[in-house]
């Protein structure tokens, strides 16, 4: 039907841009949204836990738990693409206040997989794990108003 009154008001697709025309072919209803959130997230954190099972496997152990853990951070994190939409999702991640969250995340998803594909070193692979997990725990507190600063306040305290 909305063809239609295009065609009819004369409003043409090419007049609107091809940013505009995937986006009106992409949308989703809120519910498939949450569904597919819910699906990519569960999956995700599955991946991660498969990934920490596998830590203590002999010989590819290490392999195994950086690449299952990674790719279930990665998994999780696009997840979010469902409730938002992948350029919002972008745009967020790339705003001033989690820019820094951001790339840290990014550089140490890399990281892990390097020192764990490439390097076989455990020690640099476990640390570049923990090091994600805080980067995305970081990341994630940025989406939470006055979470970081709550955080910082709380570790302010312990120390003094």
């Amino acid at each position: 039907m909305d063809k239609l009154k295009k065609a009819l008001s004369g409003d043409d697709d090419e007049e609107q841009g091809i940013v505009t025309q995937i986006s009106d072919a992409s949308t989703l209803s809120w519910g498939t949204r949450i569904r597919g959130f819910i699906i990519c997230f569960i999956l995700g954190v599955s991946l991660s836990i498969l990934g920490s099972c596998l830590l203590w496997l002999p010989k590819n152990g290490l392999i195994l738990f950086a690449v299952f853990y990674t790719l279930g951070n990665i998994l999780s994190l696009t997840s979010t693409c469902f409730l938002m939409g992948p350029c919002n999702q972008l745009k967020k991640m790339f705003a001033s206040t989690r820019i820094f969250a951001t790339i840290l995340v990014i550089v140490m998803l890399i990281l892990t997989l390097v020192c764990a594909l490439a390097l076989k070193n455990a020690g640099l692979t476990l640390l570049c794990c923990i090091v994600q997990f805080l980067a995305l725990t970081w990341y994630s507190l940025s989406y939470i108003p006055f979470a970081r600063d709550a955080v910082k306040k709380c570790f302010e305290g312990c120390i003094s």
